[in-house]
């Protein structure tokens, strides 16, 4: 055991915050981009499939950025490559702050979610690489910034939409966010990390291994695809079933309380990294428990409720896969998020889709339910994942 007690260094230490700053604007960006879209298609006088479009350019290049992305972070160094994109992230937010061309701004909205989702995985690489002792901690913090990006977005643009200010705002504060990042990660990119350096296989994050257990990681990108997917398609059942059958204005709510319980369940997820096994297998079972209870509710308030340990049951799912991811990853950890990230893109798409389907022939709970059983297929993929897993420790 080694320690360094340079207070000065553990002082100067904020790697850790740029890096939670970077995912929480990718969050508000997610979000805010989502709350400002009929703002948008009203500037750009777009109807309603147009809409849709403008939306699917941000999607498509959130999807394209990890294939594309994943290998070259690991092969550069991954502070110079949050650099390289935080400076696009600036320009493009920038394009659109200053165009009125519609093309000009399908452009940025591009490059807008190929960098925001290239700053998100190659960020918690970063942050697994940099702190090999305390990182399964920051796992749960740092995914948990997402959500509460997401989550406070909508209400932000709400806020200065209200005020008579321009959806452009939105794009301003994103221009503002990628310099005060790119300023930060190039002041904290030469410091010390983790200053007490224990023995790595202690540490849950610490990758022991120099080999790419591509089968364990591609097990851990099934988790992910179909609890996307389910999450997606959650959202958009919610909303329908109170308004549809449950006659209730509480759907708003619900979603809210949905998303919000994710952020202390993502910060628990990390301080016990170490029984990430257990967690994972726990909330691979509530999920579908719960909603096949959900879907069969009659009661507004019970269904709101509910939205509690479902949410709490999805928000542990990220960071137990990527604690479980790192090990498997060895030196490939930009690479091994990217495919993670990939999946969870691919289950967006095909799940919600696939709910869109059910729920015309079925009814949205019948689909719900169906989409949950998934979760079968996902507990099968845990459990094989960790055999792979303690075969290589």
């Amino acid at each position: 055991m080694e320690k360094n007690t340079d207070n000065m260094s553990i002082q100067k230490d904020f790697l850790w915050l740029i890096l939670f700053l970077i995912v929480f604007i990718n969050g508000f960006e997610a979000g805010g981009y989502q709350a400002s879209l009929w703002n948008i298609g009203q500037h750009y006088d777009l109807s309603v499939t147009t809409m849709g479009l403008f939306a699917s350019v941000e999607l498509f290049a959130t999807m394209l950025a990890p294939l594309i992305l994943g290998s070259w972070a690991d092969r550069t160094s991954k502070a110079k490559s949050i650099s390289i994109l935080l400076l696009l992230q600036f320009i493009a937010a920038f394009i659109i702050l200053l165009t009125n061309a519609s093309e000009l701004f399908i452009f940025g909205v591009f490059f807008l979610g190929l960098t925001t989702s290239a700053l998100q995985f190659i960020s918690i690489a970063a942050l697994a690489d940099a702190y090999p002792v305390s990182g399964n901690r920051k796992i749960g913090y740092i995914t948990s910034m997402y959500a509460l990006g997401a989550l406070v977005s909508p209400l932000v643009v709400s806020f200065y939409l209200s005020k008579g200010m321009s959806w452009r705002t939105l794009f301003a504060l994103l221009s503002l966010g990628s310099l005060v990042s790119l300023i930060g990660i190039n002041k904290s990119r030469n410091q010390l990390k983790d200053h007490i350096i224990v023995e790595e296989q202690n540490s849950p994050t610490g990758n022991n291994q120099s080999s790419f257990m591509i089968g364990g990681i591609l097990l851990l990108c099934v988790i992910m695809c179909i609890y996307v997917g389910f999450e997606n398609g959650f959202t958009f059942f919610v909303d329908t079933l109170f308004k549809d059958t449950l006659n209730s204005d509480l759907g708003k709510y619900a979603l809210s309380l949905y998303w919000a319980v994710m952020i202390p369940s993502r910060v628990f997820s990390g301080h016990f990294a170490s029984k990430a096994k257990n967690i994972l297998i726990t909330a691979i079972i509530s999920i579908p428990v719960v909603t096949i209870i959900l879907a069969n509710c009659n009661s507004s308030i019970l269904v709101l409720l509910l939205c509690i340990p479902l949410g709490l049951a999805s928000g542990a799912i990220y960071p137990c896969v990527l604690n479980t991811m790192f090990p498997l990853a060895g030196k490939k950890t930009a690479t091994a998020t990217g495919m993670i990230t990939t999946a969870t893109g691919i289950g967006g798409v095909v799940f919600t889709a696939l709910t869109g389907f059910l729920g015309d022939y079925f009814g949205l709970n019948i689909a719900m339910i169906i989409i949950s059983i998934f979760f079968i297929i996902s507990l099968n993929c845990a459990i094989l994942a960790f055999k792979i897993g303690d075969k290589n420790y």
